[in-house]
């Protein structure tokens, strides 16, 4: 496992990174003892940083991981979790957003307690753009304001949100000091706007890191989970790409988690596994070169989607 700098973070962060939504159900059900195993899997294999939200399963992702790190040593990884969304167990798009200083203070206690953590590496404000963004201007000004002086307390050690929309990032980072930035599906085999994002972060010192390799599941043989926004034509144009794969001996998923984790100018790439052999696979894929004349074969069957937004 190679490693790279986090912007001026002060981390050193593994180029594939941990994400813990899927410890709690969020796209298929699991088995606690596999999650377990998952996340040991990923320490052995040189894997350091572990992302998580308390939104995650309605809490389930930060208990299974906290299971899951009892007895590891802290100086063997980082650690961040989100603040802002809350989400009751089993009920998956019914979100609380509360950025109010009283609720995220609240928050890190309980997400501490979960997680059997001292200080958190990270936090990111979770999910602004949420319920028609009638939130964000909250979580731009007071949750922005709690969570630097979280920072200064010494609870946290960097500030960083967690959202989708671009141009709620291009404000972020043109108006706020942050330490990271977990951009999600905006790097991967269908949408590359992350790219945008690098000058700026570079200039900063901003720490990018790169999730959802997959696209949430939709460069998959399985697909997306039913919550997912995109429409049955553009699920079409991501089974045509997956299927062209099959045909050229190769595997979507593969494929997608290549190109999305092998550029040299993102730092870390963070994907969710519940399955210590998915967990071994992926950074196995990781590690071979990808075939450039099949992506670019993927993408053009992928061009009706590519860098579409979606309401997430």
């Amino acid at each position: 496992m190679q490693y790279n700098p986090l912007g001026k973070t002060g981390m050193n962060v593994s180029r594939l990174s941990f994400g813990a939504s899927a410890l709690g159900a969020v796209f298929h059900p699991v088995d606690e003892s596999q999650a377990i195993a998952a996340v040991h899997t990923a320490l052995d294999l040189g894997i350091n940083y572990f992302d998580v939200a308390p939104a995650y399963g309605g809490t389930l992702s930060e208990t299974v991981l906290g299971k899951a790190l009892r007895g590891i040593a802290r100086n063997r990884y980082y650690l961040s979790t989100k603040v802002g969304k809350y989400t009751a167990p089993g009920s998956y798009g019914n979100d609380v957003l509360d950025y109010s200083r009283a609720r995220i203070r609240a928050s890190l206690d309980e997400s501490a307690k979960r997680l059997g953590a001292d200080y958190f590496d990270i936090i990111h404000i979770h999910d602004i753009e949420y319920q028609d963004r009638m939130h964000a201007e909250w979580a731009l000004t007071e949750g922005y304001e709690t969570v630097q002086e979280l920072k200064r307390e010494g609870r946290i050690r960097n500030v960083s949100f967690g959202i989708y929309p671009m141009d709620l990032w291009k404000r972020i980072f043109a108006s706020l000091d942050i330490d990271a930035a977990l951009v999600h599906n905006h790097y991967c085999l269908n949408d590359t706007q992350l790219l945008d994002l690098l000058p700026m972060a570079a200039q900063k010192g901003i720490g990018i890191i790169n999730g959802s390799p997959f696209a949430s599941s939709l460069l998959t043989d399985r697909g997306p989970a039913a919550w997912h926004p995109a429409g049955a034509e553009d699920k079409a144009c991501f089974k045509a790409a997956a299927e062209f794969c099959r045909t050229q001996g190769s595997n979507i998923s593969k494929l997608a988690m290549q190109f999305s984790s092998q550029n040299p100018e993102i730092p870390t790439t963070l994907f969710s596994s519940s399955n210590p052999a998915t967990m071994r696979g992926n950074v196995e894929c990781h590690e071979e070169p990808f075939d450039p004349a099949l992506v670019a074969e993927v993408r053009k069957i992928l061009t009706p989607v590519l860098n579409k937004q979606w309401n997430y």
